[in-house]
């Protein structure tokens, strides 16, 4: 059983209300646009640490962090895509991934906003974290736990931060 801290769009921006939240998972997952060398050295220092670049992400981080990363998590194929889309609107490199081999576990950000959704066509839970950072239109910085156990998600939870302008304490 694995509790994984899922996160995305950080801009280069942590505080310490977001480490605390990760502090008691398992993995810290990153959906993109990490922002800077510092945010994800700091991420895998605090625990096992998963990437993918986003389109903000410079050449320094892109050496590290693939633009699409597939994996088993337990016995969970996820696949993480910074520009993903969502069921029925994937953009064009999820649409091809998904399509060559499903996930049961498709994540993205991009957006800045926060969606939890079932794709039907393709049997998949489809995670989109929102935004921890600062930066972006999204009023609400937040970001999302939850326990991969065996071929089972379970206990998600939304966690969110506060308004983007003020760091809540």
């Amino acid at each position: 059983m694995r509790r994984i801290g899922l996160l995305s769009d950080t801009h280069g921006y942590l505080d310490d209300r977001i480490l605390e939240y990760l502090a008691d998972c398992d993995e810290i997952w990153h959906a993109g646009d990490i922002g800077n060398l510092e945010t994800a050295h700091k991420l895998s220092l605090l625990k096992p640490f998963r990437a993918v670049s986003g389109n903000i992400d410079g050449t320094e981080l892109r050496k590290d962090y693939p633009v699409i990363l597939r994996f088993f998590c337990e016995q969970v194929e996820v696949l993480i895509i910074h520009i993903g889309g969502y069921p029925g609107h994937y953009a064009p490199d999820a649409r091809k991934e998904i399509s060559a081999a499903t996930p049961k576990l498709f994540i993205s950000g991009h957006s800045h906003i926060l969606k939890v959704i079932f794709d039907p066509k393709y049997q998949l839970l489809h995670i989109n974290p929102g935004a921890a950072g600062v930066q972006g239109f999204h009023q609400i910085r937040t970001l999302i736990r939850f326990t991969v156990d065996k071929d089972i998600l379970k206990d998600l939870e939304v966690i969110e931060l506060g308004q983007k302008g003020i760091i809540s304490m």
